[in-house]
Order: structure tokens, then C-alpha cells, then sequence
């Protein structure tokens, strides 16, 4: 797995490795905007995870996830956690399966 010190960084690398799409969380799932469609969480699952911590701030953190789903749509889905995070996103993050999973925790 790659190392990234940057969130930008880690999203440049993973479209580069196939990962194209650019998911984002919405109330009844996973939505890719460009496609106009949401899939369920359940038809993901995780292949990698970036955090990173804000510098001045480690409120102010993010986590990205290199997704995959059963059809094979790659891409990046981003989010908050900490102080930032939302309960009903997380619960949806909850929901995508795992399989490879190497945590990285970089500085912002």
C-alpha cells in the first residue's frame, strides 16, 4: 500500500491507481454525483484507508477510503472524523465491508 502525506496526495495516487470515481455519503448511502446515482453501503467494500490529522488542529481530521464495489467501480470516498464527524454518515461507513485494511495516520 501506498504512503501519502497529504489528503491531496492520497486522492491524486488512488485515481492514478484506478480508483476514478469520487463517491460521496448522502442520507441513503453511497452517491456518485458525475453518474447521477447512490449505491447501498453494502455493495462496497473498504481496500485501503488514509487518515490524516490537521496540523494546527487534530479536530480537524479526515479520513479517505479507497472503495470498491461488486460490479468494480473504484474510487475515493472522503469524510470527517473526530469533532467533525456526522452520526448517520458514520453509521453508513459502518456498513462497507472490509477487506484490506492498512490504517496510515499522516500529518495534514
Amino acid at each position: 500500500m501506498a504512503s501519502y502525506d497529504t489528503m491531496t496526495e492520497a486522492l491524486a495516487g488512488l485515481k492514478l491507481r484506478g480508483f476514478t470515481h469520487n463517491f460521496a455519503l448522502n442520507d441513503s448511502g453511497i452517491e456518485d454525483a458525475e453518474v447521477g446515482v447512490t449505491l447501498d453501503p453494502e455493495e462496497f467494500e473498504i481496500v485501503e484507508v488514509y487518515r490524516f490529522e490537521g496540523m494546527s488542529n487534530p479536530d480537524d481530521s479526515s479520513v479517505v477510503y479507497a472503495i470498491e464495489s461488486r460490479d468494480g467501480l473504484k474510487g475515493a470516498l472522503v469524510d470527517a472524523y473526530g469533532m467533525y464527524s456526522d452520526s448517520v454518515k458514520t453509521g453508513i461507513i459502518e456498513r462497507l465491508r472490509i477487506t484490506r485494511q492498512e490504517v496510515r495516520t499522516n500529518g495534514g
